[in-house]
């Protein structure tokens, strides 16, 4: 039974997996995305396979499947990384300071499964002047009205 308390305005359960659950979500990774996802790596800059998506859909979260970003959001920052100005929903993405490599960034994790996606800095278009930089191993995209993915087994919904 879902907790109402742990909706997403958009509808989504943010209840962070069991821990029997995170291990299969985890078991079903490849070796290249549990370093990006669970020990927060970076892939190589243009290399990434959504760098060039433009096709209509939501980008999910490649661990539990939260939506994280849309395509109407999506742009070319010429950084070699997929980049979104805002998500899909705000309440899907967390925010954590980093100071790894001596420097402050500003982390960007699913805020359901905690998993690593990228930074966000603050020289985004307008309206949010946000850049979500995000590792396209970090997430999977779904085309407009297919099935979101749902690991988790939390409720179907469909990709707009």
């Amino acid at each position: 039974m879902t907790d109402t308390a742990n909706l997403s305005a958009t509808g989504f359960d943010l209840t962070p997996p069991t821990e029997p659950e995170r291990l299969r979500l985890e078991a079903d990774l490849t070796a290249e995305e549990a370093r990006v996802l669970l020990h927060h790596g970076t892939e190589a800059p243009f290399c990434g396979g959504l760098l060039g998506e433009k096709s209509p859909g939501v980008y999910c979260c490649r661990e539990c499947g939260l939506p994280l970003f849309e395509h109407r959001t999506k742009f070319e920052s010429g950084t070699g990384w997929p980049s979104f100005y805002a998500p899909f929903d705000e309440a899907h993405v967390k925010e954590v300071r980093d100071t790894s490599y001596g420097m402050l960034r500003i982390e960007s994790r699913c805020a359901r499964c905690d998993s690593h996606q990228g930074h966000v800095f603050p020289d985004g278009p307008a309206p949010t002047r946000l850049r979500y930089c995000i590792n396209s191993v970090s997430l999977q995209f779904v085309k407009a009205g297919d099935p979101l993915p749902d690991p988790l087994h939390r409720g179907d919904k469909v990709a707009t």
